[in-house]
């Protein structure tokens, strides 16, 4: 594998473009492959096996496109997926997300942890075991939020509706005294100022993105695969309308991009 080989990274939606921007700010001389799963999207609340069918299929195009390592930019994609593909592909290197609850567990002050993310994800053993391995001390409180991925996938990011959702999603959360909030899903980031306006100071925000660039990062050098040279351009494809995700990149990745049609 050259070390000139594209990072696949894939997500059901524009989410994933918050640890691509990581990705990009810390590996500026990486190709990379952005896939916006945008027909199929949300996950969240569609089934294990549903999700797994859909994430063999994004794989195996990545791997047509000769990436050298892939990174399931969505939590709940890693709850459903990422130990099927990794038996699939025991020779990939495949990075995943998962909620921080090992650091919110350690930054609480008040000993509640609150986490916003998708039923997909709260129902998933994955998250159970996380808790039970890293929360025994402190207390968690979990709240699905249906409709908000779906916000943000249109570019709503401080508008009234989602302004409300995410109103009542906080409302459980802060009245159990939580002050650390983990955004159990890579959608979440990019309603930060919009969180900073709706939650009391002193309440942590923490979500693993950058903490997945710095893994790829090590992996890729491990591996002799990190690339050289100048900086690298990104490709966006989606199975969804490519004009959708064409409007949304301005407002998510900071520019205009071309949009592949991905058929899969």
């Amino acid at each position: 594998m050259a070390d000139s080989a594209p990072v696949g990274v894939f997500d059901s939606g524009v989410g994933g473009l918050s640890v691509l921007r990581e990705i990009r700010a810390l590996l500026p001389n990486e190709s990379l492959i952005y896939l916006a799963d945008c027909g199929h999207v949300p996950y969240g609340e569609k089934s294990p096996e549903y999700i797994r069918e859909r994430c063999r299929a994004i794989a195996e195009f990545l791997l047509s496109q000769g990436c050298k390592t892939l990174v399931l930019a969505c939590n709940t994609a890693t709850a459903a997926a990422a130990g099927d593909l990794r038996e699939r592909y025991p020779q990939l290197p495949i990075l995943a997300m998962e909620p921080a609850v090992k650091p919110a567990a350690a930054a609480t002050r008040s000993g509640v942890v609150g986490v916003l993310a998708t039923t997909g994800t709260l129902k998933s053993a994955r998250f159970a075991a996380l808790l039970d391995r890293f929360a025994s001390d402190v207390k968690v409180v979990t709240q699905p939020c249906p409709g908000l991925v779906e916000r943000i996938e249109a570019g709503d990011l401080s508008g009234p509706l989602v302004r409300d959702l995410l109103q009542g999603f906080l409302r459980p959360l802060l009245a159990e005294g939580c002050d650390t909030l983990i955004l159990g899903c890579t959608h979440y980031p990019f309603l930060k100022p919009l969180l900073g306006e709706l939650l009391p100071p002193g309440v942590t925000l923490i979500d693993t993105g950058a903490a997945v660039a710095r893994h790829l990062q090590r992996s890729l050098i491990s591996r002799g695969l990190d690339a050289a040279g100048p900086a690298r351009r990104t490709q966006f494809w989606t199975s969804g309308p490519s004009e959708s995700l064409e409007r949304v990149l301005p407002v998510l990745w900071g520019c205009r991009e071309p949009v592949h049609f991905f058929a899969g």
